[in-house]
């Protein structure tokens, strides 16, 4: 039986095997198939064209999981937050990450030993945070995943060298970050509030501060700096003021531990609950167990309390090392 097909066929299909991407074929594809009338002497063509469409449009979802699949900077955040380590090359990412973390990335003389992201589980007390190697931040060339994971992260750690002109380094990479829309939290009034634009914020982590005579020089380039930036001298050789480093990371998540107490028993100190400062009872109770929230009757603060053992209301404001008691 003959097919009868319309010239606007045979235009269509034209286009069609010209097409040179999926996306392409697929659109051309769909839009032939509109093209043929719908009678028996169509059946086998329109059958056979659908078949082909269906491979193609199987063939894009598995490049696309795929994609998907391939990229190593799609690092999901664990612990109490996720901080990225950043800055240029050889300023010491990578001995900084190996000394806090259980993590090994590559740690070298040379710079450009890091080729990518390098996750590891820092202790602060007992809290984990998760800090992520990275590597050197590169005007000639930067992966837009790692661009990507940084605008993701809940703080940066921008990591400079003391001993090779540290206020250079700093200027360079902000310059760079900001032209990837990337802007420290502190600088958001500068720029448009644009969807586009994200805003972190930014520890200075000033490495390579091995002994007591560099302390002076980190004091000078401090002095340089704008009052606003946060900063913290440590070396990864000598695990000078790791702990300062430690909690000022700790300070800049803004995230509090608490407790919890069931009747009549002991707070088991060692595994606290993680909220963001400013988390009320309920938000508490909300992250404990969703029941709990819905029910809760009454709840006793240990801590920030005016006394211990305070009965408080649903919106009583926690803080760190709280001690708390749901009855719901």
């Amino acid at each position: 039986m003959p097919t009868n097909l319309p010239p606007e066929y045979f235009t269509v299909d034209k286009r069609y095997r010209a097409a040179t991407t999926t996306e392409d074929k697929i659109e051309t594809l769909e839009e032939l198939i509109g093209t043929i009338p719908k009678h028996k002497g169509t059946d086998h063509l329109r059958a056979d064209l659908r078949r082909k469409l269906s491979k193609l449009k199987d063939s894009m979802q598995k490049g696309k999981a795929a994609s998907r699949q391939v990229s190593a900077f799609s690092i999901r955040k664990e612990g109490a937050g996720q901080a990225v380590v950043i800055g240029p090359a050889n300023a010491g990412k990578s001995s900084l990450v190996a000394a806090l973390t259980n993590a090994q990335p590559e740690v070298a003389e040379y710079p450009f030993s890091t080729w990518g992201p390098t996750p590891g589980m820092m202790m602060i007390e007992n809290v984990q945070v998760q800090l992520i190697d990275t590597p050197p931040l590169n005007r000639e060339f930067i992966e837009p995943d790692l661009i990507d994971m940084i605008r993701r992260a809940d703080i940066l750690l921008l990591t400079i060298d003391i001993q090779d002109l540290p206020f250079d380094q700093l200027e360079e990479t902000v310059a760079f970050l900001e032209n990837h829309r990337i802007i420290p939290l502190h600088r958001q009034d500068d720029f448009p509030q644009d969807r586009r634009h994200a805003f972190r914020p930014f520890l200075i982590v000033v490495n390579k501060v091995d002994d007591k005579n560099l302390d002076d020089d980190y004091m000078v380039f401090t002095e340089l700096l704008d009052d606003a930036w946060h900063t913290v001298p440590v070396s990864a050789t000598t695990g000078h003021n790791v702990e300062q480093f430690k909690w000022t990371v700790f300070d800049l998540l803004e995230i509090i531990r608490i407790y919890s107490q069931a009747p009549g028993k002991e707070p088991d100190l060692n595994s606290p609950f993680v909220m963001q400062r400013g988390g009320t009872i309920e938000e508490f109770a909300a992250q404990v167990h969703q029941e709990i929230a819905s029910d809760l009757k009454t709840a006793r603060v240990w801590g920030s309390a005016d006394f211990d053992g305070q009965m408080v209301g649903r919106d009583f404001v926690l803080q760190d090392g709280d001690v708390v008691e749901l009855r719901a």
